[in-house]
């Protein structure tokens, strides 16, 4: 019989990671990468934390797992009490989960249990946005409008509906599916209402700022206000997806903040612990956790509510708190954002720079003034990103998307290193990523 072997993700023989310390990633042969992507867009307060470590073990050393159902513990209440002030919710109930999959499930059956409660069966029409992505669960992917994830499933999707995507840069565009002011997006809204009837629609899902998908598009100023304010006059549950925009990757404690946005249910993952352990929740406001709870909620998951995820978020919360991490990645957002565009001012391949604080997303085109993307058979994306790894000194990791510009072709870097980068690593990763875009545009 032959030895296992892990089901690889890159498809290839890639580097065994072996240490981390703040911004870098070392391997096995003593190669370092300056981690410019934070994993994906998951590490905040950098790699190598001893205390985040030691809160885990010390966790664990006392209890490691108590089912859900049966205890609660002192460290998931402490948690959940620190945690709740800080989102943009009045009376939050948590429900923790293991990541980000895991609440676009468990945020979806809420809907479900709130609407029963109310005496409301017919509201089961769920809209999400195409450009999205909200999980790679079944339910959690047919959430999403990421057309290349999609694909491969598609007849075992088809349950919710999407509408167009707050994409200014290719409002308009064939095959883009985006548009570019909160008046396109209700009308949208209200065409959807007159085709399914009224009384249907249960809950529209969607980002604050749309993450990897469409490389931190950031929508227009009058788009939140005009979402917010459709879902309240229907009777429409806003759920906000903030596991990426979540816990200080925009500059704010939330992406909500940045359009004082207060959301029905609210999901986070990933900077919740910052990549130490697999750990998530689903907030849901007063109003929506009491008619939950009254009537009971079916759900469950063997390893929902950790009490070691709950140990390892609260050392996170404190090193954000105490580092004042959330104002570092607004002003080294600020100050990144600005190098690139420094380094990419004249690029011909550079379309657009975007993003709030450390999320910042690059669009690759084959031709600036038409926005023409290059095709997608070319992996123009894919290059770049393996430039930037194999970079002499030190790799650069940057992260990927493509197939925006019309569901097939397109490309986009996505940029979201850890909070604790300094101007040495500011001026690594612009430098880098211009040097990366340069040696495949010569390539061609």
């Amino acid at each position: 019989m032959s030895s296992g072997k892990i089901f690889s993700r890159g498809g290839a023989a890639l580097p065994i990671a072996a240490s981390g310390d703040g911004a870098y990633i070392t391997d096995k042969s003593s190669r370092r990468y300056l981690d410019a992507a934070g994993g994906a867009i998951v590490v905040g307060i950098g790699h190598g934390r001893r205390a985040v470590a030691d809160a885990a073990a010390a966790q664990m050393a006392k209890i490691a797992y108590a089912h859900g159902s049966a205890f609660t513990a002192e460290t998931l209440d402490a948690w959940a009490s620190e945690v709740g002030p800080l989102l943009p919710m009045n009376e939050p109930s948590l429900y923790p989960v293991s990541g980000g999959s895991e609440a676009a499930e468990t945020a979806l059956k809420m809907v479900r249990a709130y609407w029963l409660a109310q005496g409301e069966p017919d509201r089961t029409v769920v809209v999400s946005r195409w450009g999205s992505y909200h999980g790679n669960t079944l339910g959690a992917l047919d959430l999403s409008g990421r057309t290349g994830l999609r694909r491969p499933y598609e007849p075992w999707l088809g349950r919710f509906e999407h509408v167009s995507a707050p994409y200014s840069y290719r409002a308009g565009h064939d095959g883009a599916n985006a548009i570019a002011s909160g008046a396109e997006a209700v009308a949208e809204l209200d065409a959807l209402l007159k085709r399914v009837g009224p009384g249907r629609i249960a809950a529209f899902v969607a980002e604050p700022i749309v993450g990897a998908t469409l490389a931190a598009a950031v929508p227009p100023d009058d788009y939140w206000p005009a979402i917010s304010a459709w879902c309240a006059r229907n009777k429409v549950l806003l759920v906000a997806d903030e596991v990426m925009t979540g816990f200080g990757r925009t500059g704010t404690w939330f992406g909500s903040n940045h359009w004082k946005l207060q959301p029905d249910l609210l999901l986070a993952a990933k900077g919740v612990t910052s990549g130490y352990w697999p750990f998530g929740f689903v907030a849901a406001a007063g109003h929506v956790a009491e008619p939950i709870l009254a009537s009971g909620f079916v759900h469950g998951f063997t390893y929902s509510h950790s009490i070691p995820g709950a140990a390892v978020a609260r050392s996170v919360l404190k090193i954000l708190r105490d580092e004042n991490l959330i104002e570092a990645s607004a002003t080294r957002g600020a100050q990144l954002r600005a190098a690139l565009e420094a380094e990419l001012v004249d690029d011909p391949w550079v379309g657009e720079i975007r993003g709030r604080g450390l999320l910042l997303g690059i669009e690759l085109v084959a031709d600036r003034a038409s926005k023409a993307p290059h095709a997608r058979a070319k992996r123009v994306t894919e290059r770049v990103l393996a430039h930037a790894k194999n970079a002499a000194d030190v790799g650069l990791l940057l992260y990927s998307a493509t197939g925006q510009a019309n569901g097939v072709d397109g490309d986009q870097l996505v940029i979201g290193p850890p909070f604790v980068i300094g101007d040495e690593e500011i001026a690594r990763i612009a430098r880098g990523t211009a040097a990366a875009i340069r040696a495949v545009r010569d390539e061609a």
